[in-house]
């Protein structure tokens, strides 16, 4: 499922007096508090769908699969995605 079509989703979950635009915007509102909360505090817990966590990776060495040369990859945060109880029950 891709943006569009979760914001079809949202729209049709809300009933047909929701407009695609409202939908979108509830769907960005929702999105922009979890980046929010990742910025803030590094964790945003949603009972029964899952934790995301801000990671930090340390400084490696890797390698150019191409050439196989040698280089430092540097230091980096990521986000992680940890599924909760109820979703993972579901197939």
């Amino acid at each position: 499922m891709n943006k569009s079509q979760l914001v079809e989703e949202v729209r049709t979950h809300l009933g047909s007096k929701t407009s695609r635009a409202q939908a979108e915007r509830v769907l960005e509102a929702v999105l922009s508090r979890i980046e929010q909360g990742l910025r803030k505090d590094g964790l945003v817990t949603l009972l029964g769908f899952g934790t995301f966590t801000v990671r930090r990776r340390a400084a490696r060495n890797g390698r150019n699969p191409r050439t196989g040369e040698a280089l430092r990859i540097e230091a980096s945060r990521t986000v992680r995605f940890r599924a909760g109880a109820k979703l993972k029950g579901r197939g």
